[in-house]
């Protein structure tokens, strides 16, 4: 019986000492998490300190900053008021300009709209008298549109034989389908000019390249009347001599192109005019 009482002490004995070393040990588990975290959070604390001391820097600038603009708006609130005068009448001048400058705006765009409607028209006249020719040597017969003024030139090989004004019977083709065109459009004039080359001449009807150019321009515009009907009141004849040349006269070639006959379709003057008066009325314009 007393050993079962001995044995029993030294079990609880045991018993008890075993308890308290596990307590121990998770009470020194629980020093040293709270440890770790008494350094982690002593970290963080500096950190918030200096960033908290970066924050009060900036703000420290920021007020400073704001102080500077707080004057400089108070500057310029007084600088405007000095200006408010000046400022009223720069506007009145700037509106001023303002009006015209639109007022020359609308001027160049009628302008530019009644030259776009004679260009249309100089257009459609050189598309008709090329389709009324049809193909014939660029050599012989060229039609072109410069500065807005429609010019057909012929070559006097095509339309005289040398030193002559009389016209050939292949001229009258060309001369008959230039005037089928002209026709149809009544609105126009045109000058029809006799050039020559430098060569002299001298015969008993033709005293020189004057002579000879204005023979043969009123020979053009004779045929133009008589045979093909066109209104002689649409039609001037000039010469020019030698005096108005597209080529050097020191050679063949180039005499041949100064010998020629040109024709200069014009617009009359009151179209024109009338053009500009349509785009007067164009609801864009106004």
């Amino acid at each position: 019986m007393k050993k079962i009482i001995v044995l029993g002490s030294v079990v609880a004995l045991l018993f008890s000492s075993c308890v308290s070393q596990k307590k121990y040990a998770e009470l020194e588990e629980q020093h040293k998490n709270t440890q770790d975290m008494l350094n982690t959070t002593t970290v963080k604390l500096n950190s918030c300190l200096e960033e908290r001391a970066s924050l009060q820097a900036k703000a420290n600038s920021l007020e400073s900053q704001v102080a500077s603009l707080n004057a400089t708006n108070k500057d310029l609130i007084r600088s405007i008021g000095d200006f408010t005068d000046l400022t009223k009448k720069g506007a009145e001048n700037l509106e001023r300009s303002l009006e015209s400058l639109q007022e020359k705006d609308l001027t160049i765009r009628k302008l530019n709209d009644a030259v776009t409607r004679r260009d249309s028209v100089n257009l459609a006249l050189v598309q008709s008298l090329k389709g009324a020719i049809g193909n014939l040597d660029d050599e012989d017969i060229e039609i072109s549109v410069e500065k807005g003024v429609v010019y057909v030139n012929i070559s006097d090989k095509l339309l005289f034989s040398s030193g002559s004004y009389n016209i050939t019977n292949r001229a009258k083709e060309v001369l008959g389908k230039v005037a089928q065109v002209v026709k149809s459009k009544p609105d126009f004039e045109f000058l029809v000019e006799g050039h020559t080359d430098t060569d002299p001449i001298s015969r008993p009807a033709i005293k020189d390249n004057w002579d000879l150019s204005v023979l043969r321009a009123t020979a053009v515009v004779r045929m133009l009347q008589k045979d093909f009907g066109v209104d002689p009141a649409r039609m001037t004849a000039g010469g020019r001599g030698e005096y108005v040349p597209v080529a050097s006269n020191s050679t063949a070639e180039g005499k041949s192109k100064n010998r020629r006959t040109r024709i200069v379709v014009l617009p009359k003057l009151d179209q024109f005019y009338e053009m500009i008066e349509e785009g007067l009325k164009d609801p864009e314009i106004n």
